[in-house]
């Protein structure tokens, strides 16, 4: 199992960057998680976006979901013509949400491009021989982390997430943990969110092999990031960086 970041901003992009998104590749199938913005540009970079065979957002902030809008135009306008609609999985509601701001053309064509699925807590989306399982977390509304698996190997992506027990029970068993570490530590509690070392703590006690910290906030220091994480998990502690591509 192949993961590359393509976004790793919280919030905002800050100078090069992007916000969430992470190309899986296994099993002779690629997932997108999350499609923040600016993440496009790197997808296409890495692999062509049209190859993709499903993507899985995490709940409805924008920066998880706004190039959705991107990959819609690439999907609809391609040069052979229209391509084949690709399968979107996301909380319930969310892409009738997004194409408010739609005209009635512009709905019908988003509709064209995409096959929305509702995420259901619990249930496991299979694709060939890769599968996505959603499991409910405490963040704002209705969200969830992605147990990924194939291969042999377990990823867990938090999205973004309180640290308790339910994502806990998520990241537990995983090979890898992508988790979000948006608050500096000084903050811990302040937000539905995590700080690196609170990050650190779930890997550990999820008996993770390794750990990638995600949805940093472009100002916070990384070797701050860094040093909090590795204090409370004394194995492996990556940060997650655009084009950054490893194997699970």
């Amino acid at each position: 199992m192949r993961l590359t970041v393509l976004g790793s901003s919280a919030s905002y992009a800050g100078p090069g960057q992007a916000c969430s998104s992470y190309l899986i590749e296994a099993a002779d199938r690629r997932v997108l998680l999350d499609c923040g913005h600016g993440s496009l540009a790197n997808l296409g970079r890495v692999i062509d976006p049209a190859s993709l065979d499903a993507v899985f957002l995490t709940h409805g902030h924008p920066d998880h979901f706004a190039d959705l809008y991107a990959l819609q135009a690439f999907l609809r306008f391609a040069p052979s013509g229209p391509l084949l609609p690709l399968d979107v999985h996301a909380p319930g509601g969310l892409l009738d949400r997004m194409v408010c701001v739609l005209s009635g053309h512009g709905r019908e064509q988003f509709f064209e491009a995409f096959k929305a699925s509702e995420l259901l807590d619990g249930e496991t989306v299979s694709i060939g021989e890769l599968h996505v399982t959603p499991q409910s977390v405490n963040h704002e509304g209705a969200a969830f982390a992605f147990v990924v698996e194939a291969e042999g190997r377990r990823l867990c992506y938090t999205g973004d997430a309180r640290p308790d027990a339910q994502v806990l029970a998520a990241a537990t068993g995983s090979h890898l943990v992508l988790a979000e570490a948006t608050l500096p530590e000084q903050f811990a509690g302040q937000a539905p969110h995590m700080t690196a070392s609170q990050a650190g703590s779930i890997a550990r006690s999820a008996g993770a092999q390794s750990l990638m910290l995600t949805h940093l906030w472009p100002t916070t220091p990384r070797e701050a990031i860094l040093s909090a994480a590795r204090a409370a998990f004394d194995s492996d502690v990556f940060l997650a960086e655009e084009l950054l591509s490893i194997e699970v």
